[in-house]
C-alpha cells in the first residue's frame, strides 16, 4: 500500500507539472505554442529521447545507470550511415536500409553486453564503466567519420523519422511500441521481476537463486538495442551520421527517470511514470523553444529540476521517519 501510494504522488506531481506548463503557455504564447505546426514538432522529437530514457530506466531499476547511451546511439548512428553511403548512398535501396538498421541495432546490442559484463562480472560500477563508454563509443564514432559527418543517406530512411502517414509521423506508433514492449518485460515476464529484485537487493537475489551476471548483461543489452533505435532515429532525423548529436540527452534522460518516480538507489519505479514524465519534458523544451531561451539556460534548468527531484523525496522520508 505504502508504494502504491508512492507511486500515486509521483503520478499526481507529474500531472500537476503538466497543468501549470499548459497553463502558463496558454497564457505567454498560446497561439504558437497550441498551433498545429508545434504539436507536430514535439512529436518528432521525443521519441528519440524518450527510447534513451527506457534505456536508463532499466539500468537504474536494476541498481545501475547507463550514461553511455549518447555515445551508442551516436555510435550505431554513424554504422548505419557508413553502411548506407558504401551501399549506394542516395541510391541505396531497402534491402541496404534494413541492412543498416539490423548493423545499428547489433553494435547498440554489443555495446550493452560489453557495459553489463563490466559491470556484473568485473563488478567495476556502472557509472564509471558507462561513463568510460561513453568517451569509447564517441571516439569510434569519430574514427569512423573522420571528424565530419556522414551524409548522403538515401530518403526513404530519412523518411523513417522525418515522414508520416497523414499526420501521424512514423516515429510516434515506433515510441508506443518501444513503451508497450518494455511494460511488458517489466510487468510481464519473469525476467523483469529479476530486474526488480536485483536493484533492490543484489546479495538476496544471488542467493536466491538468480543469475545476475546473465540479467545485468541482458538488462544493459536492452539498453544499447534501445540506445541504437535512438541512433537511428537520430541519423535519420538529420540526415547524416555524426559522433556528438544530442549530448544533451543524458541529463534530461536522468531528469525523465528520477521525475517519473525512478528509485536513483534501484528496485522501484513504473514504465507509466517514466512515460508521462518523458511527455512533460518535451512539453517543457517545446516551451523553452517556443519563448525563445538559450539551451544553455534550458540545460540549467534541466540540472535545478534534477537536483530538486532527487533531494524532495529524501527530505520528505526524513520527515516522515520523524513523525
Amino acid at each position: 500500500m505504502k508504494k502504491l501510494k508512492n507511486i500515486d504522488h509521483t503520478l499526481l506531481s507529474l500531472l500537476a507539472m503538466y497543468a501549470v506548463v499548459l497553463i502558463a503557455m496558454a497564457i505567454l504564447n498560446p497561439k504558437t505554442y497550441y498551433s498545429v505546426l508545434n504539436l507536430k514538432a514535439m512529436i518528432y522529437v521525443f521519441p528519440a529521447f524518450g527510447i534513451i530514457a527506457y534505456g536508463m530506466m532499466l539500468c537504474m531499476i536494476s541498481g545501475g545507470i547507463d550514461l553511455s547511451l549518447v555515445g551508442i546511439a551516436n555510435l550505431t548512428g554513424v554504422v548505419a550511415a557508413y553502411i548506407l553511403v558504401h551501399m549506394g548512398g542516395k541510391e541505396a535501396g531497402t534491402g541496404a536500409i534494413v541492412i543498416a538498421v539490423v548493423a545499428a541495432l547489433v553494435v547498440g546490442a554489443l555495446c550493452g553486453i560489453f557495459n553489463g559484463f563490466m559491470i556484473g562480472f568485473l563488478k567495476i560500477p556502472a557509472m564509471l564503466v558507462t561513463l568510460c563508454g561513453l568517451q569509447l563509443y564517441t571516439g569510434l564514432a569519430m574514427i569512423i567519420t573522420t571528424g565530419p559527418g556522414i551524409t548522403g543517406l538515401p530518403q526513404s530512411y530519412i523518411e523513417i523519422a522525418n515522414g508520416g502517414i497523414g499526420n501521424i509521423p512514423f516515429v510516434l506508433p515506433i515510441f508506443i511500441i518501444v513503451t508497450i514492449v518494455v511494460a511488458f518485460i517489466l510487468n510481464s515476464t519473469t525476467y523483469g521481476q529479476k530486474v526488480y529484485f536485483l536493484g533492490s537487493n543484489e546479495q538476496a537475489s544471488k542467493y536466491s537463486g538468480i543469475n545476475n551476471l546473465k540479467v545485468t548483461i541482458t538488462t544493459y543489452m536492452i539498453s544499447g538495442i534501445f540506445g541504437a533505435i535512438s541512433g537511428i532515429l537520430t541519423s535519420s532525423h538529420y540526415g547524416s551520421g555524426k559522433s556528438n548529436y544530442n549530448t544533451s540527452y543524458t541529463l534530461l534522460s536522468l531528469l525523465i527517470v528520477v521525475l517519473g518516480g525512478i528509485h536513483p538507489d534501484g528496485g522501484k519505479g513504473k514504465v507509466a511514470g517514466v512515460t508521462i514524465s518523458i511527455i512533460l519534458l518535451q512539453l517543457i523544451s517545446s516551451a523553452f523553444n517556443v519563448m525563445r531561451i538559450d539551451t544553455v539556460i534550458t540545460d540549467m534548468v534541466y540540472g535545478i529540476i534534477l537536483i530538486i527531484a532527487l533531494v524532495v523525496p529524501i527530505v520528505t522520508a526524513k520527515i516522515s521517519a520523524r513523525k
